[in-house]
C-alpha cells in the first residue's frame, strides 16, 4: 500500500503568546461587548500558550485592505512552502538519503486562506528543481479537514499510479484573515484559536522507491463524508474587505451526534474497532472539539496527547495541524503492525478519515 515516508514542518516566525493575544482583544472589542471579561475567558480556557504568526502583532493593529492581505498570502505561503518542501524532501529523521524534486510526480497543494492564480505550487517549482511535466493538483475549500483530505487523494493517487512520488503541501495563513472591524463572537473565537503553519508530506506508492530509515506508516483506506444541509456550521463569509469566519458554537455537539457512526462504520468496514487503534491522529480543532472526540469515541486522554501539545504550541492552523501531529507520531518509535487512524473535520460540514498502518514492507 502507499506509504507516508517523510513529513516535515514549517513554524512562522512571528511567535505571540496566549496572554498577549486576549490583552490586544480586549483593548479591540471592550466597547462592544458588555461580558467582555466572560468571553475572554475563550482564551485561558482553551489550552492554548502560544502561536505562530506570519506577521508581527503590530500588523493587526491596522486596517488592511484584501489586496494587501492577498499579497502577503502569496508572498508567504510560497516562501514557507518552499522551506517546507526541502526538509520534507531532506528529513534525515525520516530518509536515508534526499528524495530529489525532479523526481515528484504530482503535487497536492492545500489551502483556504487566500487566492492565488497561478496556484502556490506552480510558483514554488519555479524556486525548487521539480520537473516541468510534474502534476499539479490544488485543492481550496476545505478548511481543517484539508489536511487528512491531501493524504486521501495522494493515496488514491498512489494506487492508480504505483511508481509515483507525491507531496502533500499545506499551507494556511490564518492570521491574515483577521477582520478588525467584525464585531461578531465569531470573530472573538477565531481571534483566540487559529494561527498560521506550513506542512508537507512525502507519499510513496508501491513500486516508488523512497528509502527509510526507519518504520512508517502505510495507508490502508480513506473515507469522506458530508453531513447534509450544513453550510452554515463552519466556513468562510467573503465580503468585500476578505475572509470573515464562520464557526459554529454547535461544532462539538454536532462531533458528538456524527462522528461515532462514521468512525465506527470506517472501521467495522476492515473488521477493526477503536480499541485496535494504537494511534489516533486527530485535528485538534480546539479544546471542546478534542472533549467531544474522546467522548464520543470513548477514548482515554492519552490517546489525544500529541493533538493537545500542538493546540497548546502552535494553536488551530486549520489543514496543516493534523500533519503537525502526524510528525509527532512518526517521530515516536511505534510498534510493527500497529494501526493508527487520521481524522479531521471541516467545512461542508464534512470528515476525511484515513486508517493507518506501521508495518515492514515486504
Amino acid at each position: 500500500m502507499p506509504s507516508i515516508v517523510s513529513v516535515s514542518t514549517f513554524h512562522p516566525p512571528n511567535i505571540i503568546k496566549q496572554n498577549q493575544t486576549a490583552e490586544f482583544a480586549r483593548e479591540l472589542f471592550k466597547d462592544h461587548f458588555r461580558d467582555i471579561e466572560r468571553l475572554l475567558a475563550v482564551f485561558q480556557n482553551g489550552q492554548i500558550q502560544k502561536r505562530h504568526f506570519a506577521m508581527p502583532l503590530e500588523w493587526f493593529e491596522r486596517d488592511h485592505s484584501l489586496q494587501e492581505r492577498n499579497d502577503l498570502y502569496i508572498e508567504k505561503a510560497v516562501e514557507y512552502g518552499v522551506e517546507a518542501v526541502k526538509r520534507c524532501l531532506e528529513d534525515e529523521r525520516f530518509l536515508n538519503q534526499p528524495q530529489p524534486a525532479g523526481e515528484i510526480d504530482a503535487i497536492f497543494f492545500i489551502s483556504s486562506s487566500g487566492m492565488a492564480t497561478p496556484s502556490i505550487e506552480a510558483r514554488i517549482m519555479n524556486r525548487l528543481p521539480f520537473s516541468d511535466y510534474t502534476k499539479r493538483i490544488p485543492v481550496w475549500g476545505l478548511g481543517c479537514a484539508g489536511g487528512a483530505a491531501g493524504i486521501s487523494r495522494a493515496y488514491e493517487y498512489c494506487l492508480a499510479f504505483p511508481k509515483a512520488k507525491v507531496l502533500v503541501l499545506s499551507v494556511e495563513l490564518c492570521s491574515l484573515t483577521f477582520q478588525r472591524n467584525d464585531r461578531s463572537k465569531s470573530n472573538l473565537v477565531g481571534t483566540s484559536l487559529f494561527a498560521d503553519g506550513a506542512a508537507c508530506v512525502l507519499m510513496a506508492g508501491d513500486q516508488a522507491e523512497a528509502d527509510t530509515k526507519k518504520l512508517v506508516p502505510s495507508v490502508l483506506k480513506a473515507e469522506s463524508k458530508l453531513l447534509p444541509n450544513s453550510e452554515e456550521v463552519m466556513g468562510w463569509d467573503i465580503k468585500n474587505n476578505g475572509l470573515h469566519v464562520v464557526f459554529s458554537r454547535d461544532i462539538p455537539m454536532i462531533i458528538r451526534d456524527w462522528l461515532g457512526d462514521f468512525v465506527n462504520d470506517f472501521l467495522a468496514e476492515q473488521q477493526l474497532s477503536m480499541k485496535d487503534v494504537a494511534h489516533f491522529v486527530a485535528h485538534p480543532g480546539g479544546k471542546k472539539v478534542l472533549d467531544a472526540y474522546e467522548d464520543t469515541l470513548q477514548l482515554p486522554g492519552e490517546k489525544t496527547a500529541h493533538s493537545r501539545a500542538i493546540l497548546s504550541a502552535f494553536g488551530n492552523m486549520s489543514s496543516p495541524t493534523v500533519l503537525y501531529v502526524l510528525e509527532r507520531f512518526m517521530r515516536d518509535e511505534v510498534k510493527n503492525g500497529d494501526y493508527g487512524l487520521m481524522a479531521a473535520l471541516g467545512p461542508g460540514f464534512s470528515g476525511e478519515l484515513v486508517l493507518l498502518q506501521w508495518r515492514e514492507e515486504g
